[in-house]
């Protein structure tokens, strides 16, 4: 098994830290990701109408938004999805894969918005 860790984090503990903080970044943000996943399963045909936001807070929502339907198109089963939660919600490593996939769908918003310059 890949050791994202010390793979894609050679920064030691403060790959820890880092963590925390996207955790943190990651829980003040659920309410706006919880407006992108509304507004994205209001509409059957097009569920990602756009990628421009209007902050960089939105655009990291939208970012937390982007993994979750990639979560789900994998996995559509919410069951299983469930069941397997405790299994890497404890797991560095896996927080850590998260935290990179988020980071990639940030990239990509935030390049879109042309990093928000005016």
């Amino acid at each position: 098994m890949l050791d994202f860790h010390r793979v894609f984090w050679p920064l030691g503990k403060t790959a820890g830290a880092l963590t925390l903080a996207i955790t943190m970044a990651i829980s003040s943000t659920v309410a706006t990701a919880d407006k992108h996943e509304a507004e994205a399963t209001d509409s059957t045909d097009t569920w990602l109408p756009s990628l421009i936001t209007e902050t960089p807070q939105e655009g990291f929502a939208l970012a937390i938004t982007l993994s979750q339907k990639g979560v789900a198109t994998t996995q559509p089963d919410a069951e299983v999805r469930k069941e397997q939660r405790p299994e890497y919600a404890q797991d560095p490593d896996s927080l850590i894969a998260v935290s990179h996939v988020i980071a990639t769908h940030f990239q990509t918003v935030a390049a879109a918005n042309d990093y928000w310059r005016e």
